[in-house]
């Protein structure tokens, strides 16, 4: 959504690196060093946040990453298939669990175009009834570039602007690419992706892994996503010269009546790669649908419920628990540096320069 009065002009989508740095900036915002694991050359959160801020650039009040985006609410309907799997009280037959969502497009420009990266974001939390929450945020993208934080950071500096020309070094980005080879798989979907012109027919998922625990203390490995029951449809373009039509799409099918995704928990076999984002799992693991995720109302991003909102993935409920995977632990520390930032920066904004939308 746009500022008044500030309309910027879409990045040039030829920049091949630029789109690739912003990608994969957005498809698990803002990574940070936490518990010392990047001793000696240590990276800090706020060393994560400041690479992003300087590709998104200077945005008093927005988020890093993810910065345009729209508030969603609605429910989870759980069916009950998972409850013997996790003792998570959400999961049990007939429970319905409000949720407090964000669909976003990846990046730190609020005013980018929303056809300028082939990646959606969907955030949720849910609150339980004993008070306990699930927060999560996913991606429409089947697997990460990089598998720690270092390399996450690597890649930022590599496909980031250069001072001096305010464009990505081809020879910086190809360098890097040509030194981490599990880049492959995820450059081989960009090169692909054709995303909807809708945030309401994407697929999201965890692209971590978690792990669920039974009520006997089992515990199982998981990735999860939420599928559309709106098909997709379309080629990903939107009406010429329109650069806001994902929000405006919202709103309209919301009109229209609630929007369905099915939660789906994908369970790791042996030998899946569990603490390692950039390995994809075979569509051919058990999966077990676990309810339905109800979305039927929205709010601009500047004054709803999402805003205050840090979508750490490391809360949550009893039943769920972190991997071993690095980058969610890097994941939780830099979104609070973030969360810090736009919160103090937003406190000592005038009114007229808070952030704000004035579309759909």
């Amino acid at each position: 959504m746009h500022e008044t009065g500030k309309r910027r002009p879409p990045p040039n989508v030829g920049l091949r690196w630029a789109i690739i740095g912003v990608i994969v900036a957005g498809s698990a915002a803002a990574f940070g060093y936490v518990g010392g694991w990047l001793a000696p050359d240590r990276l800090s959160p706020k060393k994560f946040v400041d690479v992003l801020q300087a590709s998104g650039g200077e945005h008093p009040g927005y988020r890093r990453n993810h910065a345009k985006g729209i508030c969603v609410g609605g429910r989870f309907e759980s069916n009950g298939a998972l409850q013997g799997d996790s003792r998570a009280a959400l999961f049990a037959p007939g429970v319905s669990t409000p949720v407090v969502g964000r669909l976003a497009l990846p990046g730190g420009n609020p005013y980018a175009a929303d056809s300028s990266v082939p990646i959606r974001s969907f955030a949720l939390r849910f609150d339980l009834a004993d008070g306990e929450q699930w927060r999560t945020g996913m991606n429409a993208m089947p697997v990460f570039p990089v598998s720690t934080p270092k390399a996450f950071y690597d890649l930022q500096v590599a496909t980031g602007p250069d001072p001096k020309t305010g464009k990505p070094d081809p020879a910086k980005a190809g360098a890097f690419f040509a030194a981490h080879p599990e880049a492959g798989p995820f450059l081989g979907w960009v090169k692909t992706a054709k995303p909807p012109a809708s945030y309401a027919t994407e697929t999201y998922g965890s692209i971590n892994a978690f792990y669920l625990r039974d009520a006997a203390g089992v515990r199982r490995a998981v990735r999860w996503k939420v599928v559309p029951e709106t098909p997709a449809a379309g080629d990903g373009f939107p009406a010429a010269g329109d650069t806001d039509y994902l929000a405006a799409d919202l709103v309209k099918r919301l009109a229209a009546g609630p929007l369905r995704w099915h939660l789906v928990m994908s369970f790791a076999a042996d030998g899946d790669a569990v603490d390692d984002a950039a390995l994809a799992w075979p569509d051919s693991r058990r999966s077990v649908d676990a309810g339905t995720l109800v979305i039927d109302s929205w709010q601009a991003q500047a004054d709803g419920p999402c805003r205050d909102v840090n979508y750490d993935p490391t809360i949550l409920p009893q039943g769920i628990e972190a991997s071993g995977d690095p980058l969610l632990a890097a994941r939780s520390a830099a979104y609070a540096e973030s969360y810090l930032r736009r919160t103090r920066e937003e406190g000592h904004l005038p009114g007229a320069a808070r952030p704000k939308e004035t579309r759909p």
